[in-house]
């Protein structure tokens, strides 16, 4: 079983190529349309299985009463945020300099940063709370997401590293 943070990388990795790759075409046909349409379906049993994971986390940690408000803060910081960017259609990207697009990527870059760290702050306010045997559970279950992308990243550092 995949483990939350492996969930929420791949959430936040597609949510932001996707959000780039919307920030340059807009929909102009039917099929662009049913693409937005499979996209927002896609991220609709993302964010199910999300959840689900985090409940059974949540489970595993037998959190006390005293933890919960940081587990609220927690979950919140790994929910997608409810309002992204405007996407500028076609005819207004066109219309802007080089200079405007690189401002504009980087202000979409800024607003990603600020949420991961949101998430950095609540995980680790969060991991304060637990006791030695919960924060063994939740290294656990973090390691193997770190592991997987790590790994990932490493395969793909490895090869290009040796040309």
């Amino acid at each position: 079983m995949k483990s939350i943070l492996t969930r929420f990388v791949t959430v936040a990795l597609i949510t932001s190529l996707s959000g780039l790759a919307l920030a340059q075409t807009a929909p102009e046909s039917k099929t662009d349309a049913s693409r937005m349409e499979r996209m927002d379906k896609m991220h609709a049993r993302m964010n199910e299985r999300h959840g689900k994971h985090l409940s059974e986390l949540k489970a595993k940690l037998k959190l006390e009463a005293t933890q919960e408000a940081a587990w609220t803060t927690f979950e919140q910081s790994m929910q997608k945020p409810g309002k992204s960017m405007a996407r500028p259609d076609r005819a207004s990207l066109q219309k802007l300099t080089t200079p405007e697009r690189i401002d504009q990527m980087q202000a979409h870059k800024a607003q990603r940063d600020a949420e991961m760290q949101k998430h950095a702050d609540a995980t680790k306010t969060f991991y304060g709370t637990l006791n030695a045997e919960q924060k063994k559970l939740f290294d656990s279950e973090t390691a193997r997401a770190m592991h997987n992308q790590m790994g990932h990243e490493g395969k793909h550092q490895g090869h290009h590293g040796h040309h």
